[in-house]
């Protein structure tokens, strides 16, 4: 199986993961885990179609800036200040900012980053 395979079926899992918690669950679960998550699963969907980036370390660092500039989108209220009402793309974006998903955000960072250390390794040996 190859590596854009692998990464498609980890992006399956984690947006099914996803859904569940957002359905099901409650407390720091929904609140902090969903987010610390999704920057992980935006990282398994840019490498399911771009496989071969390799700076170590680059891939990352961009989605943690994306995950904090949508956060502020939602500090300076970015959908209601759009007029956006579908009630889909309102969750997608989000409407409301927290602290706690920038800090999540950054837990979720560091361990796509290690990955990315730690298969450049690999494809060095």
């Amino acid at each position: 199986m190859n590596k854009r395979t692998l990464y498609l079926i980890a992006s399956v899992v984690l947006l099914g993961i996803e859904i569940l918690i957002g359905i099901f669950a409650e407390g720091w679960l929904r609140i902090y885990f969903g987010d610390v998550l999704v920057i992980i699963l935006l990282y398994t969907l840019v490498r399911t179609v771009l496989p071969k980036i390799r700076f170590c370390g680059l891939l990352p660092t961009l989605l943690l800036i994306f995950c904090q500039m949508v956060e502020g989108l939602q500090a300076w209220g970015f959908a209601d200040r759009m007029g956006i009402t579908n009630a889909l793309l309102r969750i997608l974006i989000g409407t409301s900012f927290a602290w706690g998903d920038v800090l999540s955000y950054c837990i979720g960072f560091v361990p796509i980053l290690l990955w990315e250390i730690l298969s450049k390794k690999s494809a060095r040996q």
